[in-house]
């Protein structure tokens, strides 16, 4: 999933990124509506905000917004810096997945707080919005980066607006004939069912497990870390397999 880079990837590569990212990406956006009344997954929202506080001359709460669309900015760019520059020093693996990482760490902290030191005031509810805007600016900055633009998936404005294109395009028999097309469209509605059943499962857990629902943000998080490292190593374990077997059966001709 983390591993190939650009047109490199395959479908399957992206639908598997897509979808897992998508979901957690649905999660988190519910749960900081439910806590913090804000949106975190997207910043098209915070943009008229910002402009609505500017109207009325509210320049500290202008000042706050203004912080949350640069940290949701500086996620995405800081991302494709270690997409690439990250390459020659830790390697393609580790450069793509160390965004992901950081994500994690963002939202568990977030969950942590919330459980134990919250005490509902501004200050602490702008600063936790500002994590989470830090964390999905990584991931969309990650998936957009790697998969050369095909897989964004912490908002849905832009995918609606592809999906739908994707499908007008599906009346012509020529764009249904041509296997992209049809990929593009199966993908891109993948990535917004599974960020709906994210949203949908998430708001179910709140009100049953309330803070812990984060933990389960990211427990999904390491399922897409850890699956490529899972398969590398199966990869060289089966490479290794046959390179014992080769030279067994060399060593047995010889014998004989």
């Amino acid at each position: 999933m983390l591993r190939k880079y650009s047109n490199h990837r395959t479908y399957l590569d992206n639908l598997k990124l897509g979808t897992l990212s998508a979901f957690s990406a649905g999660m988190v956006n519910v749960l900081s509506v439910i806590i913090f009344f804000a949106f975190t997954s997207n910043i098209t929202g915070h943009y008229a905000i910002l402009a609505q506080e500017i109207s009325k001359g509210n320049w500290i709460q202008a000042a706050v917004v203004f912080l949350w669309i640069l940290i949701f900015f500086t996620g995405s760019m800081f991302s494709n810096l270690l997409i690439i520059h990250g390459n020659s020093y830790v390697g393609r693996y580790l450069a793509h997945a160390i965004p992901i990482i950081i994500e994690t760490i963002c939202i568990l902290i977030v969950g942590v707080y919330l459980q134990f030191f919250y005490t509902e005031t501004l200050y602490e509810t702008e600063l936790l919005v500002t994590l989470l805007l830090f964390a999905m600016g990584l991931q969309n900055g990650l998936t957009a980066s790697i998969s050369n633009g095909s897989v964004k998936t912490t908002h849905l404005t832009g995918l609606t607006t592809d999906l739908a294109i994707t499908l007008s395009m599906l009346t012509k028999e020529q764009f249904r004939n041509d296997i992209k097309v049809r990929e593009k469209g199966k993908l891109l509605f993948s990535i917004m069912i599974a960020y709906m059943l994210g949203a949908i499962i998430s708001g179910i857990l709140y009100y049953e497990i309330k803070y812990y629902t984060f933990y389960i943000v990211c427990l999904t998080l390491c399922i897409v870390m850890s699956y490529d490292y899972y398969k590398l190593n199966i990869t060289k374990y089966l490479f290794k397999g046959a390179y014992l077997l080769k030279k067994i059966n060399s060593k047995d001709e010889e014998d004989q």
